[in-house]
């Protein structure tokens, strides 16, 4: 699925990068199943239905495209333990068919940035050829990557691990395409990289901006729109307090600045505006 929005001048596509199932209950950490459960419905086996929704930028300095999803190189079991869904058309993933339909190549990117290197958000970074050979994905691009971000993905820990695979990034790097960045930092105009962490403690999102109007890349800080409330944190959270404090600061600015938020992995949701009703913050405009 591809959706299409202006933000000021700049057009913005979401792209559905495919599907992904994983466990509610560490989904939504300590909140309750009671509570969870009325917002996004459990398979027979705990999981929810997600999506990896990533963003393409028609911007003046070239097409910028915003995380990659899981990509082509994992394997059936590994597929069926997260409930990866991304095949396209004429065995593409679903990212390259999404690009394909709206006259996108992978060479015509110039930008990729990536707000963590998980492997549902990087993994698309490099392929795999048909003759088995790893590659990247998008030739001519140069990649934006938090530099404590590739430090911390290339030394994990027993807690970590199981998220972190170095052929997702490390050749981006080998071949000489990563600008890493340190912290805030405008990449191109209207188009700035924003600390978030929690997550992970390098995580960074991504603001747009331009005519006055301004749209926030959450990433993983709000996962899906069921996370608005500030408690409703992942329990794959590295940092859930920091994440807690991260929320806090960034809902209510945009919620005070009127921003578009965007879900990337909310499986029907892909963005909408906040506010707060007295009690929990709370989407008031989606699209489905």
């Amino acid at each position: 699925m591809v959706e299409r929005r202006k933000i000021g001048a700049l057009t913005v596509h979401a792209i559905q990068a495919g599907g992904q199932k994983l466990d509610g209950g560490a989904m939504f950490g300590v909140v309750p199943k009671p509570l969870w459960e009325k917002r996004i419905a459990a398979d027979e086996r705990n999981r929810i239905q997600l999506g990896m929704r990533t963003l393409l930028i028609e911007h003046q300095s070239g097409l910028i495209l915003i995380d990659t999803g899981a990509g082509n190189k994992e394997n059936e079991k590994f597929k069926d333990i997260y409930g990866i869904e991304n095949e396209g058309a004429a065995r593409l993933t679903m990212l390259e068919d999404g690009l394909a339909r709206i006259g996108v190549r992978p060479s015509d990117i110039v930008l990729v940035i990536n707000t963590h290197l998980h492997f549902d958000h990087a993994g698309g970074n490099t392929r795999l050829r048909p003759d088995g050979q790893l590659e990247v994905s998008f030739p001519n691009a140069t990649y934006i990557i938090k530099r404590g971000e590739y430090e911390f993905a290339t030394h994990p820990n027993e807690r970590t691990a199981a998220s972190y695979f170095d052929r997702n990034y490390t050749p981006v790097e080998a071949a000489n395409k990563v600008e890493f960045v340190a912290s805030e930092k405008e990449i191109v105009k209207g188009v700035r990289v924003i600390p978030t962490p929690g997550h992970t403690p390098f995580h960074q999102s991504i603001l747009i901006e331009s005519a006055g109007e301004r749209a926030f890349y959450l990433g993983d800080l709000v996962p899906t729109h069921a996370h608005l409330p500030l408690p409703w944190i992942m329990g794959y959270d590295v940092e859930p307090l920091v994440t807690l404090e991260t929320k806090r600061r960034i809902l209510k600015q945009a919620v005070d600045e009127n921003w578009l938020v965007i879900f990337e992995h909310d499986a029907t949701t892909a963005w909408g505006r906040v506010e707060h009703d007295g009690k929990a913050y709370r989407l008031v405009g989606g699209s489905g």
